[in-house]
């Protein structure tokens, strides 16, 4: 039974998930919450390690189906050994990433559809989707810009302009999808404006729930 928040960050490459959700998680704890960050995919051990697969730039053979079920696998052992556990006991969870990545960059970037992603993706996660999720909206050619000096660029960081657009698109139909638990952050902002409305956001969702 879940007695705890789950809190997921989306976004298109270059949003500034992993900065914000680990802003929003360390300030949550300096708070006093009981709260745990991860990140997808990964998390734990064997989930890093499918990780390393999955983003390895030299594994340019990889076919689109077995990177969708890369993603549910590490996902899978995530969730039973990391997020489930710790839902169970009542604590915070803030994700940088989760099943709306492999919705939009799986069923639509890679054109294998959302809802065959999905039921991948349910069978993974027992149908435990987050309680909130805030998705940093910004464009492709901004994120990408941003991404550019990045020294160790990563499989789909490498992806063609067209994948990238095609990602954000899938991202606007997992909003339509799911808008009543999906908030929109203006992410194009400073980023100390960024951070503010979102631990503002999520404060309300800790304090409400």
């Amino acid at each position: 039974m879940r007695n705890g928040i789950f809190i997921t960050f989306e976004g298109p490459d270059g949003s500034g998930k992993t900065t914000i959700s680990t802003y929003v998680a360390d300030e949550l704890a300096k708070m006093g919450y009981d709260v745990i960050y991860s990140r997808e995919p990964g998390g734990i051990d064997i989930a890093e390690q499918i990780r390393n697969v999955v983003l390895n730039p030299k594994n340019t053979a990889m076919d689109a189906k077995t990177e969708a079920l890369l993603y549910a696998a590490s996902r899978r052992q995530h969730f039973v050994e990391k997020i489930k556990p710790a839902l169970e006991n009542g604590k915070v969870v803030i994700c940088d990433r989760f099943v709306e990545s492999s919705l939009a960059y799986q069923g639509y970037g890679r054109g294998i559809g959302i809802d065959e992603i999905y039921r991948i993706n349910e069978f993974a996660i027992e149908g435990w989707l987050p309680d909130a999720t805030f998705f940093l909206d910004l464009s492709p050619e901004a994120g990408l810009g941003r991404i550019e000096t990045r020294a160790n660029k990563d499989r789909l960081d490498q992806e063609s302009n067209d994948f990238h657009d095609r990602v954000y698109e899938g991202y606007q139909e997992v909003l339509r999808r799911y808008r009543h638990r999906i908030t929109v952050i203006d992410a194009s902002q400073d980023v100390e404006a960024v951070k503010a409305e979102a631990l503002r956001l999520v404060l309300e969702k800790v304090q409400n729930d």
